[in-house]
């Protein structure tokens, strides 16, 4: 069955729809039931003919979902004990590890068991024997869906074929394409490749160029290429783009209609100089003691309706893509940067959470409304930083008129931080990239995006707004999609002690009993220190990875018990849809019928989110890693001063203050006189006779840099000298 048509049934047919699947299931797994093939279960079980694709479609959708397995013969039966359904992920050697949502630990699956599975495939599987000591291991008994359909990589021409040599390195060999197929490709083109043939343990995958991205040596090519591996959807489709018609550029008086008119209060969006697409703006003043917090948010739902194109558009894609010199949004200029971007000086419908804070700062209460605002200043957060933390004059007399409130919310925010801090929320504080592009799409820089108070009192406005709103509707008990935040593991937390012990630091920590407030203590000592960005991560490192779901179960990071995302509903699908679920509800239209459809359809769009989170995080990862190696590739052969930020049985990582990270390869530098333990984190360098742990500071020179596997490669430089020579390691001669 197509993914969301379930979604567009009304009550009734979803109701029948579900007892049949479940009747279908209970009858296969009933002891007595012989595997039957999809004619011979209508013929048993008389099944109309009108009724028979629904029938394949149930049994389908169990299958999909790994309740039951279709033979090599064509005949459904029940998946035995021992067998679990899960994502294959790939290896360039032929073997691979299997994924199951809610099992700490992966499968591993041998070469000659993946029966053919791809990087990215659901898959079945049974489990194995395991050793003692050894990794779980399973047996792949069935591809249930194919993950990849198309490849991304560089193209490789021979005379009469050629090959597809895939980006991503989880996958085991390369494409097939024959001459017919190339598309006129040639060598070094990066492309897309539609994958027509999975292969054998015989023959290779095969697959047909479908896009020419252009040449691999290309500034722009490498960005598309990670979009393209990805799916992300870049143009919109005609229908949504047509739909903009229908979008008005500016507001009337008819959508001002029984709104709260907040236009006469002072309001400001502070942001980035380069963001436009404004989605929260602030009030805030003073009245009998108490502070009275404005967070105004776009009202995007107006314009988006549910199960339009637009809204349809928006789900697909999940969230807006940062990708270093360019955004993907969600949505199409003529919402994100026009109608719904609160622009200075434009009236705009909002949707907001007032709030009423006290001297200690507590949120005494609140109301959530539609409203009117009109921005006084587009603010950003150099300017806001240089009246609040700098003193500075110039900035001061250019916006007198908003220096109080400016003032005001630097009282508040601190207010807010305290609470926060005393209750253990987490705040990790380390650098982040800023990397500059020129025109032609070149790494003209590589620095440390400064992080200033003006960005933390936003922060700490947004989160007020997100906790409040998330708490209010937990006690109403509406349908509703939450951001959650799930307790480390306890060996995870293990593994954080060991590692920080290097430092001189202890982790109070039990497998019972792991509370924030310990992750807090710990990112307050090492402030300052020269490994602090490397603890830091260490410590983000050992946390779960947050996502949307329907139950409140809290937010260990923030250690508090509601947190949504309600903030952002021009780049994230997340808060749109609370948005929707909220504007309902304040207008009494959430009955019955309507919390039934909710019920039905969050879970579904809460995983999906989750999904499309990653799957941005990962390009944005993944472009900043090729700037970064575009970057470095220009400076080989120049030494630097790092510092050492992790460790594997091969070598080290060492990052620069620029934030660029390398790894040095010393596999090949040791011999039998001296060691490397990676228990203890600590080596012994060739030809130095020095002791190097996480953390140490350390000169290198950029040895290598590879585009393909986006790596660069250090050599270490110890008394002025670079151990490496033409690629090799100088030998010792101490005994």
């Amino acid at each position: 069955m197509d993914k969301y048509r379930k979604v567009n049934m009304d009550n009734k047919d979803l109701e029948l729809y579900n007892k049949r699947k479940n009747t279908v299931y209970e009858f296969i797994c009933d002891d007595d039931y012989p595997p039957m093939k999809f004619k011979e279960m209508c013929t048993f079980l008389q099944v109309p003919s009108g009724e028979r694709q629904t029938f394949l479609d149930i049994l389908n959708e169990l299958t999909e979902e790994g309740l039951i397995v279709r033979s090599s013969k064509g005949r459904y039966q029940k998946v035995g004990e021992g067998t679990y359904k899960g994502t294959f992920i790939g290896n360039q050697r032929g073997f691979g590890f299997v994924r199951v949502e809610g099992m700490k630990e992966d499968f591993f699956v041998p070469e000659k068991n993946t029966m053919g599975a791809f990087h990215g495939d659901t898959v079945l599987i049974r489990a194995a024997d395991r050793p003692k000591g050894m990794k779980q291991e399973a047996v792949v008994i069935k591809v249930l869906e194919r993950g990849l359909k198309k490849v991304v990589g560089v193209y490789q021409k021979n005379k009469n074929f050629g090959f597809v040599i895939p980006d991503n390195l989880k996958i085991d060999g390369d494409i097939f394409i024959s001459k017919s197929n190339s598309m006129g490709a040639v060598a070094g083109h990066k492309v897309v490749a539609e994958i027509i043939s999975y292969g054998d343990k015989v023959k290779s995958p095969e697959g047909r160029i479908i896009e020419i991205l252009g040449h691999i040596n290309d500034p722009e090519t490498d960005v598309l290429s990670v979009v393209r591996s990805l799916d992300i959807p870049v143009d919109f489709p005609d229908e949504v783009m047509d739909s903009l018609s229908q979008i008005p550029d500016s507001v009337s008086s008819s959508d001002m209609a029984g709104r709260t008119d907040l236009r006469h209060l002072q309001t400001v969006t502070i942001d980035g100089e380069d963001a436009k697409d404004l989605d929260d703006a602030i009030t805030l003043y003073e009245e009998k003691g108490i502070y009275k917090l404005g967070v105004h948010i776009a009202d995007v739902t107006h314009y988006v309706k549910e199960n339009s194109p637009l809204d349809k558009e928006a789900l697909n894609r999940g969230t807006s893509c940062y990708l270093v010199d360019r955004v993907i949004p969600m949505l199409p200029h003529k919402l994100s940067n026009g109608i719904c971007s609160l622009n200075e000086g434009q009236d705009r419908l909002a949707l907001s959470c007032l709030m009423d804070i006290d001297a200690t700062g507590r949120v005494i209460g609140h109301k959530i409304c539609e409203t009117v605002i009109n921005v006084d200043r587009r603010m950003t957060y150099t300017s806001v930083s240089a009246i609040v933390e700098d003193g500075d004059q110039a900035e001061t007399e250019k916006y007198a008129e908003l220096v109080p409130m400016f003032n005001l919310m630097l009282k508040v925010s601190d207010l807010l931080r305290t609470n926060r801090k005393k209750r253990g929320s987490i705040d990790f504080d380390f650098d982040e990239s800023k990397i500059k592009i020129d025109s032609d799409g070149k790494v003209i820089s590589i620095g440390v995006y400064e992080r200033r108070r003006s960005n933390e009192i936003i922060e700490d406005f947004m989160l007020a707004a997100n906790e409040t709103i998330a708490e209010d509707y937990f006690w109403q008990d509406i349908p509703f999609e939450y951001r959650v935040h799930e307790t480390p593991d306890a060996d995870r937390v293990e593994q954080l002690a060991l590692l920080i012990s290097n430092f001189g630091m202890y982790f109070k920590a039990s497998r019972e009993n792991i509370h924030p407030k310990e992750f807090q203590k710990l990112l307050s000592k090492i402030q300052g220190q020269p490994y602090e960005n490397l603890v830091s991560r260490m410590a983000l490192r050992t946390m779960k990875q947050a996502k949307y779901s329907t139950e409140c179960t809290g937010h260990f990071g923030l250690s508090c018990k509601y947190y949504c995302h309600f903030t952002s509903p021009i780049r994230r699908y997340p808060d749109l849809q609370i948005h929707r679920i909220i504007k309902e509800n304040i207008h009494g239209k959430l009955d019955a019928k309507r919390i039934e459809h909710y019920s039905m359809i969050l879970d579904r769009v809460c995983d999906d989110n989750s999904h499309k989170e990653r799957r941005a995080e990962e390009a944005e990862r993944d472009v900043e890693k090729l700037k970064k190696v575009e970057y470095m590739s220009e400076h080989i052969g120049e030494t630097y001063d790092g510092i050492i930020s992790g460790v594997t049985n091969r070598g080290m990582f060492v990052e620069l203050p620029n934030t660029v990270e390398g790894f040095v390869n010393v596999s090949d530098m040791l011999d039998d006189y001296y060691y490397f333990s990676q228990e203890e984190y600590a080596m012994i360098g060739e030809s130095t006779g020095k002791k190097y742990s996480i953390g140490d500071p350390i000169r290198i020179k950029v040895r290598n840099t590879d585009k393909m596997t986006k790596a660069i490669d250090f050599s270490i430089v110890y008394k002025g000298e670079d151990i490496f020579v033409k690629g090799k390691r100088k030998h010792s001669h101490r005994k």
